[in-house]
């Protein structure tokens, strides 16, 4: 199963959704997906999707997920890493109106480069190349939250210094 979050930014996300739905469509994802799509509106016609979802249920889909793909907030992707998994991130962007600046694509861009425990993709097409890789050889990340989530917190704190 794949899971999709988007977090619960006002804003739409409808080019992640979408690339999701079409992945499906073409036969490039072939297991269930469930998409939270947030304040989306596109509507996928592949998959599973639910505006918001409960806590209880969001770590239910985590745990349960062979690949988590999430928006470029780092509670959703810290929430993959938590469980040993290795997201895909899309970075949402201000060009498409999905946030209010390019924050995400920025800190996600730096979070790989400097600690290699996310997958940061840019579109469909990559997107779809890494769940491909995904498939045939799964990305495991083993991490010390603590330190990881100090490193993160520190890393963070330079950036307004």
């Amino acid at each position: 199963m794949i899971f999709v979050t988007v977090g619960t930014h006002e804003q739409q996300f409808n080019r992640l959704v979408k690339a999701v739905d079409e992945l499906v469509a073409d036969g490039t994802i072939k297991e269930e997906v469930i998409i939270q799509k947030g304040y989306s509106n596109y509507e996928p016609k592949h998959c599973k999707s639910y505006k918001l979802i409960s806590y209880k249920d969001m770590q239910k889909y985590y745990d349960k997920a062979r690949v988590i793909i999430t928006h470029g907030g780092p509670a959703s992707f810290m929430a993959a890493l938590e469980r040993g998994k290795t997201p895909i991130v899309m970075p949402r962007l201000k060009k498409y109106g999905e946030h209010v600046n390019d924050h995400q694509d920025y800190f996600c861009r730096k979070t790989e480069e400097k600690y290699h425990n996310i997958i940061t993709v840019k579109n469909k097409d990559e997107l779809g190349k890494e769940i491909k890789i995904m498939k045939k050889s799964p990305r495991k990340y083993r991490t010390n939250n603590t330190i990881f989530n100090a490193r993160v917190e520190n890393y963070i704190k330079g950036l307004y210094e």
